[in-house]
């Protein structure tokens, strides 16, 4: 079947990711690649720099690079949830734990919102589904100035009935061509979620000598997939989560409020990488809709406004 629309007869394969969006900053040193699919912080760049790592063309977004999270990020323990007394059932979109995972939009194709040189703002709507009969909508804005890149996302509640909701982010970094071996991760966690086979938590322990990163630690030394809380927050009110690499250039990912979590995943997943880091700041841990554990509900017309980013010094 062949139509006059271009969206159905494209001339050229369409990229897995959907469509790609570049932004630049005023001053033309730090530009950022989003992914339509998932809203995903694709590709981030500052003074010729790859603050996040670059994937080939072509390929599917790997290991959720960059994807947003919501209305739950991380995972669901069975997919099965309490709902103010009734058991709702997810999709088990995580078949090797048994876990609905990383919630309802990883795979959805965003809307172009809005567009200008150093910013872009998509949206998608999460409408009632198995396992989440609520309607949400969505937008994050992403916008570049020099050696930094902001991130905004917007909830709203456009249903009826209080909407559980919670959101995260996943994107890697890595800093040119350092080994990522030899980056320093430094995060002000105190305690962490211990987690079962499933990757469920199963409790709250202090950090120990192998997931401690408050003096800084080599990713080399580091095989993390942990949740930490009891962050620190600094005068501007921001976490701070800090890569440092041996000749000084650094990456802070900072979180703004609502933010009270972050995930750290290392990984040798990545294409072209024998190792790379997720930094994942988060509003809930894993299993927050059984938990309830800093689990948000919007009502009808209520919206939710979170802020992260990531600031550059070479």
């Amino acid at each position: 079947m062949r139509t006059d629309d271009p969206r159905l007869d494209p001339a050229e394969p369409l990229d897995p990711t959907g469509e790609q969006f570049t932004i630049t900053s005023d001053d033309g040193g730090t530009t950022a690649t989003i992914a339509q699919v998932g809203a995903s912080l694709r590709h981030l760049v500052s003074g010729g720099t790859d603050l996040v790592p670059p994937y080939p063309t072509g390929s599917p977004t790997p290991a959720g690079s960059g994807i947003v999270l919501v209305p739950w990020p991380n995972r669901v323990r069975d997919g099965r949830w309490n709902d103010e007394g009734e058991t709702r059932q997810l999709a088990i979109s995580e078949p090797a734990y048994g876990n609905a995972s990383h919630g309802l939009l990883r795979f959805a194709p965003y809307r172009l919102a809005a567009a200008s040189p150093d910013a872009v703002t998509l949206t998608a709507t999460i409408f009632a589904q198995t396992g989440y009969p609520y309607v949400l909508g969505t937008a994050v804005t992403y916008a570049v100035t020099d050696g930094a890149l902001s991130a905004t996302h917007v909830i709203r509640n456009l249903g009826a009935g209080s909407a559980p909701v919670a959101l995260g982010t996943h994107p890697y970094f890595c800093i040119g061509d350092a080994p990522t071996e030899d980056l320093v991760l430094t995060s002000s966690g105190a305690t962490m979620f211990t987690a079962d086979a499933q990757k469920i938590p199963t409790g709250v322990a202090a950090v120990d000598a192998a997931t401690d990163l408050r003096a800084g630690r080599r990713l080399g030394d580091l095989d993390l997939d942990t949740a930490y809380t009891d962050l620190v927050r600094g005068d501007d009110g921001r976490v701070h989560t800090t890569l440092a690499a041996p000749d000084g250039r650094a990456i802070d990912v900072w979180q703004g409020e609502g933010f009270d979590y972050v995930q750290v995943f290392t990984t040798d997943r990545y294409p072209g990488r024998p190792l790379t880091v997720a930094i994942e700041p988060m509003t809930a841990p894993a299993d927050a809709f059984n938990s309830g554990r800093s689990l948000r509900r919007l009502a009808t017309g209520e919206s939710w406004t979170l802020e992260w980013g990531v600031t550059f010094s070479a």
